[in-house]
């Protein structure tokens, strides 16, 4: 597909994931292998660290922490999210531990406290996380971030997967080959509302 269609129709696949195809460790490295050469705001790039989590008695472990994060923070805001968005968002969280693979990105030390060093610290590994998913894209897989489990229960899922202290998991993908092959770009707002030039023009609040 050209890049502008991979661009505008990657979407966040939830309930299009097939559960029963296994994701191979290499197409998991080759993906990864592309998406090393996404642009970085830091120098942290060399110091990022992913597990790939395939084997289906650890995905088991890792499942219930989510679960038990996602209902909790359901709790507080599921009313505010869109109803079609949040039984997908569902749909997901129940099936997380029959994903066939569990992508964990992480980083060394913790989130900095100053705006400044956060963009650094994320714009290391968020743009390689995108481009891992456009990567994925290109040979018929899918994924979503599903990464309720930071909250609360990181360190259970470090001690489950040898994470050393100083690291930070960044989130978890959610990855499998997709049902669907062709999507259409989403509804956004026109362009024209959301861009200025030279000075603010959007709302005060």
């Amino acid at each position: 597909m050209d890049t502008e269609t991979l661009l505008t129709t990657t979407r966040s696949v939830r309930r299009k994931l097939d559960l029963d195809r296994p994701v191979a460790h290499e197409v998991i490295a080759d993906c990864l292998r592309v998406a090393q050469q996404a642009p970085a705001a830091g120098g942290l790039l060399t110091a990022q660290r992913w597990i790939a989590v395939t084997d289906p008695a650890i995905r088991a472990g890792i499942a219930p922490l989510v679960q038990r994060s996602a209902h909790a923070a359901w709790a507080h805001y599921a009313d505010q999210v869109d109803s079609r968005m949040f039984v997908s968002a569902r749909h997901l969280v129940d099936h997380i531990g029959q994903v066939p693979a569990l992508v964990i990105p992480c980083m060394p030390g913790r989130p900095p406290s100053s705006p400044a060093e956060q963009s650094a610290y994320y714009g290391s590994i968020y743009p390689a996380v995108w481009s891992f998913q456009l990567a994925l894209r290109t040979r018929g897989l899918a994924s979503s971030m599903c990464s309720y489990h930071v909250v609360d229960h990181e360190e259970d899922v470090a001690k489950l997967l040898g994470i050393p202290e100083g690291f930070t998991q960044i989130g978890l993908i959610a990855v499998a080959y997709s049902k669907q092959a062709e999507f259409s770009p989403a509804p956004r707002p026109p362009v024209e509302e959301i861009l200025s030039f030279d000075a603010w023009a959007g709302p005060r609040r």
